[in-house]
């Protein structure tokens, strides 16, 4: 289901070089996706191409860190969406769900921005991968 957030307050991370292999209960990681801008206004958009470059991959520092973290994802309105299952979804899977975020989004005449954060984090007893594009 498509929702129009406001996030109010930033979420901060510092930067990593490459995703764990296996996402621990413990960890948070955002990853930054540029769109294709082709693609990213397109109610039926390429899936190979719908993807740009790889901006950066975050992880949530420890609470006592004293770096609060580099990256973030900011204050403002996005198109969101969620999933929760036993484990974490893969880039085909989370792709699926940006795609039909986009066709949704523009379908209520939003205007999504290029940009594409996927959200990684354990909450409530489930693995939660989040989509955001800002609006």
């Amino acid at each position: 289901m498509l929702v129009n957030l406001e996030l109010r307050t930033p979420l901060f991370y510092a930067k990593i070089a490459e995703m764990p292999r296996l996402v621990p209960k413990s960890g948070e990681f955002l990853l930054c996706y540029e769109l294709n801008s082709a693609q990213s206004r397109s109610i039926e958009p390429n899936r190979e191409l719908f993807l740009g470059k790889l901006v950066f991959i975050g992880q949530k520092p420890e609470e006592d860190a004293e770096n609060k973290g580099e990256l973030s994802l900011l204050p403002g309105n996005y198109l969101f969406m969620q999933s929760r299952a036993d484990k974490v979804m893969d880039q085909e899977e989370w792709l699926d769900m940006a795609i039909e975020q986009q066709k949704d989004g523009l379908w209520e005449r939003h205007k999504p921005k290029n940009l594409l954060y996927v959200r990684y984090l354990y909450e409530d007893g489930a693995f939660t991968t989040q989509v955001f594009r800002p609006l």
